[in-house]
């Protein structure tokens, strides 16, 4: 039992925490049926809808360990996701950060995609399959992809001479 305010002991104070942890489970529940959640999303999001911080963290830790949130589940939908709007790795990976997601889980998508490729079909989707009709339209293409989050590298390559 805790403590009150006045230094007596008050028996509400253990079941309204228990009630305040089962409400934040409820609407963690409730994200994770939409959507896979990161751990810092999913915190993040029950402490705006009110839920102590303490309390967030404790009910995400608890879901963790039930397998119902996991950061490789989330990693995989949100690079598939990513990939499949013709983004980069550079976005891809800045996308994960933003998230929590530290980098170790992210290691496999370089080895795993044809970026190449990638963006080839993202160009090819937004201009068409002709090329580039001098500087300015091959900056604009330029531009296209590393905003994308493509490596000058594969920009280069998909891009070829600037002089054609």
């Amino acid at each position: 039992m805790a403590c009150s305010v006045d230094g007596g002991v008050n028996a509400d104070d253990g079941s309204a925490a228990a009630d305040a942890k089962s409400l934040a489970r409820a609407q963690a529940i409730r994200l994770l049926a939409r959507r896979e959640h990161s751990r810092r999303e999913l915190c993040g999001k029950l402490t705006r809808r009110g839920h102590a911080p303490g309390v967030a963290e404790a009910v995400v830790d608890e879901l963790a360990e039930q397998g119902l949130q996991s950061e490789a589940r989330f990693v995989e939908v949100f690079v598939r996701t990513a990939l499949a709007r013709g983004q980069g790795p550079l976005k891809i990976r800045a996308g994960l950060r933003a998230r929590g997601v530290d980098g170790d889980l992210a290691e496999g998508l370089d080895s795993a995609t044809d970026w190449d490729a990638l963006a080839r079909a993202a160009l090819s989707k937004r201009f068409g399959e002709e090329p580039a009709q001098g500087r300015s339209e091959w900056g604009r293409r330029a531009r296209f992809l590393a905003g994308r989050g493509f490596p000058s590298d594969v920009v280069a390559k998909v891009l070829g001479d600037m002089s054609t």
